[in-house]
């Protein structure tokens, strides 16, 4: 007789154990993240000594690379010249301007270059999608309170979808510091009540009256301006 209870208790202990809800679903069994795959290579540009000139070879070049897709305005590009002097300032700037024409706008990275050369760094980058939507997790009542095994995957499709140039979501842009003149002047105007507004201004509410126009305390059409 007691065997028989027991039996009967094991039974439906098993039977209440199938029919519970699965509580211990985690995120884990359901990833929903952009997968990257990250390539870079390396142009040697050259110039002639003293000279911040593309020959017409190196301009050739670039271009064909642009026009052909290597190159292509949703890569990482950057620009590599020797130390931060006017002249590879402006050998940089012959490089930029070259590919901006193809609406690649490179980023300029001073002291990793050899002598009169420029090092043009494209980095590409593969996003693959997380495999969405995904509804593993089953939809009935959940006592344990966890989200469904979809959440989230619109926001990661989405990213992944319209980012412009996909190597942003694997690293930052590399920051440089503003320069300073113009910056202190803009604050100083600013904090002075001295700022230049434009003297054709179809698109804002606000538009100066005059060429030598100040700022909205000398407006008289604004709330405390000159009377």
């Amino acid at each position: 007789m007691h065997r028989n209870r027991f039996i009967l208790a094991v039974a439906l202990t098993l039977l209440v154990g199938a029919c519970a809800p699965v509580t211990t679903y985690t995120d884990a069994e359901a990833p929903k993240h952009l997968k990257l795959d990250s390539a870079t290579t390396q142009l040697d540009v050259h110039f002639a000594p003293g000279s911040a000139a593309l020959s017409a070879g190196e301009a050739a070049r670039l271009r064909q690379l642009a026009r052909t897709g290597r190159i292509d305005p949703s890569d990482r590009v950057s620009v590599a010249v020797n130390g931060s002097t006017q002249l590879s300032q402006a050998r940089a700037g012959a490089v930029a301007a070259t590919l901006l024409t193809y609406g690649i706008v490179p980023v300029t990275d001073y002291g990793d270059a050899p002598p009169n050369h420029a090092v043009v760094a494209i980095t590409r980058t593969l996003v693959t999608l997380p495999q969405c939507p995904n509804w593993s997790k089953p939809s009935y009542s959940d006592f344990g309170n966890q989200p469904s095994s979809n959440f989230g995957c619109a926001d990661e499709t989405n990213l992944g979808m319209m980012v412009a140039r996909p190597t942003d979501l694997a690293s930052g842009l590399p920051v440089s510091g503003a320069p300073g003149q113009p910056a202190a002047a803009a604050v100083n105007r600013y904090m002075n009540d001295k700022v230049q507004l434009p003297t054709t201004n179809t698109a804002l509410p606000i538009a100066a009256q005059s060429q030598g126009a100040q700022g909205p305390g000398t407006n008289p059409n604004s709330p405390g301006g000159s009377q």
